[in-house]
């Protein structure tokens, strides 16, 4: 499928980024390809994440602006690549880059994971405005750019909007707000050389209930299958959030991201397009132990992408 954030697009747009920096793009590695396109340029210590959605532009600028803070304040976070004036526009498109992280094993884990968001959380607050937690309003920019969407799927979307987004105001005023990561889970955090584990991807912090970013793993497990991992996450952090009186509310809240982070991307991948149609099926039919598919199981993944001057993948 073919759209305005295509592979062959976003490769496109690595070339011409890669030559603004004066590096190589050749043997560049494609990590993700959902909202983002993340490339990895190993041999210049680069990864450069490219925004696939214009609504989503914003978002570039203020994930280097938290790059910057969280170096200054040696947060358990990557950082941003030196001597890069960012954001980086480059032909239409908005991209920030950052410092390639070799892999270093071990790899890490869900406890990893609940002892850097306990860090994370008791940060001071940001130097910086941060949107508060708003993933109602985040879905309906995304519907925004979506290109071949059915009306029948805009209108329950759009529904669904707006019966959750006052539950959702609620909960952000009955609890202190802190910073929150917004996506986190195990695929968003790296170990560097020196053993220490650090989270990545920052488009979706903000400031709200820090619940939210404990969510992510036990919805996770209830969608995706595993065993333990949230009772795991649950033991590292202290805390089990499926115990909370705002559960209910901030799982409905995780399920409309998952859902609508596929909306903008849905004419350009056929599996994508069906994985929406599955996830979007099993919430009309209040079906909560139906299984979905990662989106990043859908996408090529940690494959090198062929960027020869007459091929473009």
């Amino acid at each position: 499928m073919t759209g305005r954030f295509s592979e062959a697009v976003m490769t496109e747009a690595l070339r011409n980024i890669a030559a603004a920096l004066g590096v190589s793009p050749e043997a560049a590695q494609l990590l993700q390809l959902t909202n983002n396109a993340v490339f990895a340029l190993p041999r210049s210590g680069l990864v450069i994440r490219i925004a696939r959605t214009h609504q989503l532009r914003s978002r570039v600028t203020k994930v280097v602006q938290l790059g910057r803070w969280f170096a200054r304040i040696d947060a358990p976070t990557i950082r941003l690549a030196p001597d890069v004036n960012q954001p980086v526009r480059v032909g239409g498109v908005v991209a920030s880059v950052w410092s390639y992280v070799k892999p270093t094993p071990p790899a890490p884990t869900v406890e990893d994971l609940g002892h850097v968001l306990r860090e994370f959380h008791a940060l001071d607050a940001a130097s910086i405005a941060l949107p508060a937690w708003d993933p109602v309003g985040d879905a309906r920019r995304r519907l925004v750019d979506a290109e071949g969407l059915d009306a029948n799927d805009r209108d329950f979307l759009v529904k669904w909007c707006d019966r959750l987004e006052p539950q959702l105001v609620a909960l952000n005023h009955q609890e202190e707000p802190k910073l929150v990561h917004g996506d986190a889970h195990v695929g968003n955090l790296l170990r560097e050389p020196s053993g220490r584990p650090v989270m990545c991807d920052f488009d979706a912090t903000c400031i709200g209930p820090w619940q939210v970013d404990l969510a992510a793993v036990a919805v996770g497990e209830a969608r995706f299958g595993g065993t333990g991992l949230h009772e795991r996450l649950a033991n590292a952090y202290g805390y089990d959030v499926t115990s909370d009186q705002s559960w209910t509310v901030l799982r409905e809240a995780r399920e409309l991201k998952m859902i609508a982070a596929a909306v903008p991307l849905i004419s350009n991948s056929a599996s994508v397009a069906e994985e929406f149609i599955n996830r979007l099926q099993s919430v009309r039919n209040d079906d909560p132990a139906a299984r979905w598919t990662p989106f990043a199981n859908l996408s090529p993944s940690h494959q090198e992408v062929r960027l020869s001057a007459n091929r473009h993948t």
